[in-house]
């Protein structure tokens, strides 16, 4: 009996060995992973990326299982060591390398010039988002009542995608640079290049998330200094009415009444009208 219940046990040991080895091959596929740090813009080679288990149920949407389709694909953002390797953080495919690929469809990539101050001491850094301020002269002559230098938002919610020749993500590190690349459309590309023709820039960082636009009518010398606008010029008393000359009209004798004579009895009276 001994030898029956040791034998029976081995075998439903053995068994369900299988049976969990059965559904553990059946619940898991092949994905590929980033077996180093790849950056922004990097074009992927085989020695990057390897094949993992991972679990079918907790798979994310858009991961690549065959490491061929990877061959020369080009990241459009930066994929950590051990991270699944999704078709989103990808370029399209026959995409050259570097900071092309990583401009959005529609958009253009524009390069300024900036210093420590404009460039927020260097925390605008790659993936943040700032406002573009410029400082110029209005159009006209300076006035008693209007004065021509004004400080304006002109453009928000922009996205650096470079500093200097850094496109890399992962670095919260403040790097004081001499040029930032950002990301625009054509037209705000025309309005950043009359910006820095006309007047002098700055970079303003906003929160990542915030997307309220800044309404403001912009900044001037008055507005800065809180002085009270000029009252108006009291109006010209009006000119006196010019005398207007009187005609002297002669009197017109009035018509000739109605003459009526009554008669009451032997008496005789009239009357005129």
């Amino acid at each position: 009996m001994m030898v029956v219940a040791i034998g029976l046990a081995f075998v439903a040991v053995v068994v369900a060995a299988r049976w969990i080895n059965a559904q553990a091959t059946t619940n898991t596929a092949k994905v590929a992973v980033a077996q180093v740090d790849i950056s922004m813009g990097a074009r992927i080679t085989p020695d990057m990326v390897r094949l993992v288990d991972w679990p079918a149920s907790v798979q994310p949407p858009g991961v690549i299982k065959d490491d061929k389709l990877l061959e020369s694909r080009v990241t459009k953002n930066s994929i950590t060591r051990g991270e699944p390797i999704l078709e989103s953080k990808l370029a399209p495919p026959g995409t050259q390398g570097g900071l092309s690929a990583v401009v959005a469809e529609g958009k253009r990539a524009m390069t300024v010039r900036v210093n420590d101050v404009v460039g927020v001491a260097g925390f605008a850094l790659p993936g943040n988002y700032v406002d573009i301020l410029v400082n110029t002269q209005e159009e006209g002559q300076r006035t008693q009542t209007k004065d021509p230098t004004i400080s304006k938002i002109v453009l928000e919610r922009i996205l650096v995608l470079a500093v200097a020749q850094e496109s890399g993500r992962d670095d919260t590190k403040p790097k004081v640079v001499n040029a930032v690349t950002l990301e625009l459309t054509p037209e705000q590309v025309e309005k950043l290049d009359l910006a820095r023709s006309v007047g002098s820039l700055s970079l303003v960082l906003r929160n990542q998330v915030d997307p309220n636009p800044a309404l403001t009518a912009g900044a001037t010398k008055t507005t800065l200094l809180g002085a009270a606008a000029p009252a108006p010029k009291a109006a010209a008393p009006a000119p006196a009415p010019k005398p207007v000359a009187v005609r002297k009209v002669a009197a017109v004798p009035p018509p000739p009444g109605v003459k009526v004579e009554m008669i009451k009895g032997l008496d005789r009276s009239s009357q005129q009208f």
